[in-house]
């Protein structure tokens, strides 16, 4: 057996008590049937495998009556089994506490699997910084680091700090937060994030959070705390289970008295066939399969969603999820990269590069994210000793001196303020023209950048069953528009201040819609709060992204929408399949052990059968989803 899926040392223990048990039993049967020996030899023959295989349930379930909780799984089987003994069937007695061992040995080895979904993530927390202190570096706790000093963070250790490189250059590879295997390279001034792991050169980082503040205790907090977090159909099995097992006993003592009292009181061989229908009726009664499977599926699915990059905080959460159908997007860093970029070039009696160059001239001196994209899209050098004296015109644009030159760049009221005969384009987006003088030179089209993937998860969205996105956005109607019909969305809203998207978000709430709100987490708290789901994009290094929302994605790929959908669906529909199957089998069961048709061996499958294939069902849900899956 490899390492990986090796037991650990309790269950290696708890396997060990079973496989002997078993061959005790075995044994005893044999000489129960060559020997046919009487009832006080073979009842203490029988009590060893019982003890070796039981001891734990029986004393388990008497100190839970000492301390006044009686109706639980132990307490069930403790007394079907020493009611099985009563009525002298001994190896059924062996057999129902040896196979619900076994059932027991198999949810934990499945929690312990389950487990191990969400231990790669766990493994982020790094141990020690390698902090500079004068011309000494030394290692200590990261908790000991404060804001503002240097660490250094050699190939193969963990980033044990948020902070911005200040020499070195390196590779970093963030798929323990990501779910991505691509690594990321990284030089001077780039941010890092804690948790990920540092590959290839030696960088020195100023830190910018203290550890409890960081990217990777966030991310463990929330880890840590999802799994407290039950959905509403996990609360149902709680409540079920606390009245269900007392109507249970309290159902097997009536079976096990009233038809004797009518049929025959004075008959044993009465009283042994009812009392044994009642311990075939508590056997098979016994809700582990629920209490087990219900909780172990929303485990498998938290987990899975972690191996993809998408952290839910809380099961309440995943069955939100799993009903949304519709979902709404702010539109600035979410859709699009947040980042204008040049589109297009359209000269007029100039080529291209000389209106990009004339432009990059004008705005070279501008700390304006239009005025940026522009020197961007240059991407050649651009000498500022051809620039004289650059003026900015409020509202409207720049007034710049280029090689002796007069040019203005800016909006459309700026070539009407200098008469220059200009035209509207026809594309979207931030027109920048210019002029030389009164003289018309062309226009620059320049857009807030759609993301690469915007469009395949709206489709992705649209596949899964989503009705209805919707886009809500500050931008003029036109712009949203033209992002709303290149990406495939359905619904826009345009012209927003940020009150209104939250009254957007209401409206839509109020007609029955039943809604997920995906931004970036810095500036749609309010909205993401009062979605059903709110989902944060790209939450590697936004401590407001992992605080706000339910379900936070540690990477921009909106794709991971679907497949976080998907996977809440997936956990949903196995959590019902477990509940439909469980109660049918233990109901026809019943039905059939009252009636004298179902005897103890049936009662185990009802019991640990229906327990062992509900938690193979349950193991599902971590499994990791298929691109393609509906």
């Amino acid at each position: 057996m490899s390492k990986k899926s090796s037991l650990n040392k309790k269950q290696r223990k708890w396997l060990r008590r079973v496989i002997i048990a078993f061959f005790l039993l075995v044994v005893c049967i044999i000489i129960n049937k060559v020997f046919e020996p009487a009832w006080y030899i073979a009842l203490p023959i029988f009590l060893i495998p019982y003890i070796v295989i039981g001891y734990d349930v029986i004393k388990g379930a008497a100190v839970n009556i000492i301390h006044g909780q009686v109706f639980d799984e132990k307490f069930l089987m403790a007394i079907a089994t020493i009611g099985a003994f009563a009525t002298g069937d001994y190896a059924e007695a062996v057999a129902v506490m040896l196979f619900y061992q076994v059932g027991e040995l198999f949810q934990s080895i499945a929690v312990g699997r389950s487990r191990k979904s969400i231990a790669g993530l766990m493994d982020i927390r790094p141990d020690y910084a390698n902090l500079v202190d004068g011309d000494e570096e030394k290692m200590v706790s990261p908790d000991e680091v404060a804001v503002g000093s240097v660490i250094i963070i050699k190939p193969g250790e963990k980033i044990p700090l948020d902070g911005v490189i200040i020499d070195g250059n390196t590779t970093v590879n963030t798929a323990a937060l990501t779910g991505e295997s691509a690594p990321v390279d990284l030089g001077v001034s780039d941010n890092v994030i804690s948790g990920t792991l540092n590959l290839t050169g030696v960088i020195r980082v100023r830190t910018t959070s203290v550890f409890g503040e960081s990217t990777v205790a966030k991310i463990l907090e929330l880890v840590e705390n999802s799994y407290d977090k039950k959905a509403r159909v996990e609360n149902f099995i709680t409540r079920f289970a606390r009245w269900y097992t007392p109507i249970v006993v309290i159902s097997a003592l009536l079976l096990a008295v009233i038809p004797p009292l009518f049929i025959d009181p004075t008959s044993w061989a009465v009283w042994s066939t009812w009392l044994n229908r009642a311990m075939v009726f508590l056997v098979v009664s016994c809700p582990c399969a629920l209490v087990v499977s219900v909780p172990l599926s929303f485990f498998g699915g938290l987990g899975g969603a972690s191996r993809e990059g998408v952290l839910i905080k809380g099961a309440n959460y995943l069955e939100a999820l799993s009903k949304i159908d519709t979902v709404v997007f702010d539109k600035t860093g979410t859709i699009t990269e947040g980042r204008f970029a040049v589109d297009d070039v359209h000269p007029n009696e100039i080529s291209v590069a000389e209106l990009l160059d004339i432009a990059a001239c004008c705005e070279s001196y501008s700390s304006h994210p239009v005025a940026e994209s522009i020197v961007r899209a240059h991407e050649g050098h651009i000498d500022k000793s051809r620039v004289g004296k650059v003026e900015e015109i409020a509202g409207k644009g720049v007034k710049a001196i280029v090689d002796g030159n007069t040019y203005y760049c800016g909006n459309g009221q700026l070539m009407d303020m200098v008469g220059a005969k200009w035209h509207d384009c026809h594309l979207t987006g931030t027109i920048i023209h210019i002029s030389k003088d009164n003289e018309y030179l062309g226009h620059i089209i320049i857009n807030d950048q759609i993301k690469e993937d915007s469009k395949d998860a709206m489709t992705a969205l649209k596949n899964v069953g989503i009705k209805r996105t919707v886009m809500l956005t500050g931008d003029k109607a036109k712009v949203a528009e033209s992002v709303a019909a290149k990406v495939g969305i359905t619904d826009y809203y345009a012209e927003l201040l940020p009150q209104d998207k939250v009254s957007k978000v209401e409206e839509l709430l109020n007609k029955g819609a039943r809604l997920a709100f995906v931004g970036d987490g810095i500036n749609d708290a309010p909205v993401l709060t009062r979605a059903d789901v709110g989902i944060a994009m790209g939450a590697m290094g936004s401590d407001a992204a992992i605080e706000s929302a339910d379900v936070v994605l540690m990477d921009d790929k909106l794709g991971k929408i679907a497949v976080a959908v998907r996977l809440a669906r997936k956990t949903m529909r196995i959590v019902r399949e477990n509940i439909v199957f469980a109660l049918g089998v233990k109901v026809i069961i019943l039905v059939l052990g009252a009636l004298g048709i179902a005897n103890m061996w049936l009662a185990v499958f009802g019991d640990v059968g229906v327990l062992i294939i509900a938690i193979l069902n349950a193991m599902r849900a971590m499994m990791k989803m298929k691109p393609n899956n509906p």
